[in-house]
C-alpha cells in the first residue's frame, strides 16, 4: 500500500482526528479507492462512527461494486468527509448506469459540501437527459450561480416551470431572488471572481459594508485574523447610515441581541442614528437590531431573527465567514475567520491582553468619537477605488429596491469568491 498515507496514519495514532482530515484530503483526488477507503476506516473507527467503518472496510474490499461504493459516500458525505465521497461516487455512477439518477444526486450533494459548484454543475449537464425539472434543472441553476456562471443559472431559470410539488416552493423562491438581486447587483458591479460586497448581496441578500485591504490576492476582501477596532466599528456604522439612506429607510429605534459585545454595538449605533435604545422583542417593526456577531448566539436567539417583523433591519458588525449562522444579517460591517473585539483581550506580542471592563456606556463613547473617516490603507493590494464611500453608495443605491425584501436564507457556500483561510 502506499506510503503517502504516513501523516494520515502518524494523526489517528496520536489521536489527533482533525490533523488526519486535513492530511488525508489532498489524497483523496489522487489515491486509489482501495486505499482510500482503507484509510478511512480506521479515521472512523477512531471517533465511534461504525457505520462508516463497516462501509470503507467493504468499499476497500470490493472497489469495483458500485453499491458499496455508494454506501460509503452517502455515510461520507454524513460524517463531514464529503471530500472522500466524490471519487467513489464518481465510480459508482460509472460502474452502474442502471441507478444514474440516485447516484448523481448524492455526488451533486458532496460537490456541494465542498463548495465545489462548478463541478456540480459539470456532472448535471454531463448527465442532462436523466433530469427532471425539479430538483434535477433546479440544481443546474443553483450551482451553477453558485460557481458565478450567471449565463447559465440565468438560462436555466428562466425554462423552470413552477414546482408542482409545494417541497420545492422554498427553493424556487430562493433562486428568483439571487437572480433578482444578481441582476440588480451587475448594474454598478463586475459580479467576477474577486467582487465579494456584489456576490454576497445577490446570494444571501447581505449588503456588505467594508472590504479588507489586505491580502487581496488571496482573501478577496475577507480577514482571516482580525483583532478589531474602534474606527471599524464606527466605519460599519456609518456605511450602515449610507444604506439606509440609499434605500429610503428610517429605523424608529434600535435594540440589541443578548450579549455585552451586542449592547456596546447598540448604544453606539443609536447615538449615532439619534434613534432610541430599545429592549429587543423579535415581533418589533421598524427596528435595528444589532449584533457584534451573529455566531456567538445559539439557534434559540437566531431562529426568530428568520422572518423579519416589518421594517426590522439585522445589522452585524462581524460575519464569520468560513462558519455562517442560520440566517444571514441584512448588513454586515465586515467578514473574518476568527478575531477579537476591540473591548475584548487583544491578541499582541506578549500574548492575550486583559479585557476592557469599563462600563458598557463608556465603551460605546469611544465607538461614537472614534475616527472613522480615513480607511486603513491596508498593504496595497485591493484595487484603488474598490472600497471608497463613493463606490459603496453607488452600490447600496443600485441595489436598494431588492434590500430588505427577505426571505433570509442561509448559503453555506462561500460563492464564486474565494478566500484562504485556515
Amino acid at each position: 500500500m502506499s506510503t503517502s498515507f504516513d501523516d494520515v496514519r502518524r494523526h489517528v495514532a496520536a489521536g489527533d482526528i482533525s490533523g488526519a482530515v486535513r492530511a488525508l484530503r489532498p489524497l483523496a483526488g489522487t489515491a486509489g479507492l482501495q486505499d482510500l477507503a482503507a484509510e478511512v476506516r480506521p479515521l472512523a473507527e477512531a471517533v465511534g462512527f461504525d457505520g462508516l467503518a463497516k462501509a470503507a472496510r467493504e468499499a476497500a474490499r470490493k472497489p469495483g461494486d458500485a453499491q458499496r461504493l455508494y454506501d460509503f459516500g452517502h455515510l461520507c458525505i454524513e460524517h463531514g468527509i464529503a471530500f472522500a465521497a466524490v471519487p467513489a461516487l464518481r465510480e459508482a455512477l460509472r460502474l452502474a448506469p442502471g441507478s444514474a439518477r440516485q447516484i448523481l444526486s448524492e455526488l451533486v450533494a458532496a460537490l456541494e459540501a465542498e463548495d465545489r459548484n462548478a463541478e456540480a454543475t459539470q456532472e448535471l449537464l454531463r448527465h442532462e437527459a436523466l433530469l427532471e425539472s425539479w430538483p434535477g434543472q433546479y440544481l443546474v441553476a443553483y450551482n451553477a450561480l453558485l460557481s458565478g456562471d450567471l449565463a447559465t443559472a440565468r438560462d436555466r431559470a428562466a425554462r423552470l416551470p413552477a414546482p408542482q410539488d409545494e417541497v420545492w416552493t422554498w427553493a424556487h423562491q430562493r433562486l428568483r431572488g439571487m437572480l433578482d438581486r444578481a441582476e440588480a447587483a451587475v448594474r454598478t458591479a463586475p459580479l467576477d471572481d474577486a467582487d465579494l460586497r456584489g456576490w454576497q448581496f445577490a446570494l444571501t441578500g447581505t449588503l456588505l459594508g467594508t472590504l479588507s485591504p489586505y491580502g487581496f490576492h488571496v482573501m478577496r476582501g475577507r480577514y482571516a485574523y482580525l483583532g478589531d477596532s474602534y474606527e471599524a466599528c464606527r466605519r460599519g456604522l456609518d456605511r450602515l447610515a449610507t444604506a439606509l439612506d440609499a434605500a429610503g429607510r428610517s429605523p424608529r429605534a434600535v435594540s440589541a441581541l443578548p450579549g455585552r459585545s451586542d449592547r456596546i454595538l447598540a448604544l453606539a449605533a443609536a447615538e449615532i442614528l439619534g434613534l432610541d435604545l430599545v429592549p429587543y422583542a423579535p415581533d418589533r417593526p421598524d427596528t435595528l437590531v444589532v449584533a457584534y456577531d451573529l455566531s456567538a448566539h445559539d439557534e434559540d436567539v437566531q431562529a426568530p431573527l428568520r422572518e423579519r417583523a416589518t421594517g426590522q433591519v439585522l445589522y452585524e458588525h462581524a460575519s464569520t465567514w468560513t462558519e455562517p449562522g442560520t440566517v444571514p444579517a441584512d448588513f454586515s460591517c465586515l467578514q473574518r475567520q476568527v478575531g477579537s473585539e476591540p473591548w475584548g483581550g487583544q491578541l499582541g506580542v506578549d500574548g492575550r491582553g486583559e479585557a476592557d471592563t469599563r462600563p458598557e456606556e463608556a465603551i460605546a463613547r469611544d465607538i461614537v468619537t472614534a475616527d472613522a473617516g480615513t480607511a486603513d490603507p491596508g498593504d496595497g493590494s485591493a484595487p484603488a477605488g474598490s472600497d471608497t464611500d463613493t463606490a459603496f453608495r453607488a452600490f447600496a443605491a443600485a441595489v436598494a429596491p431588492f434590500w430588505l425584501t427577505g426571505p433570509r436564507t442561509a448559503i453555506r457556500s462561500a460563492g464564486p469568491v474565494r478566500s484562504n483561510h485556515f
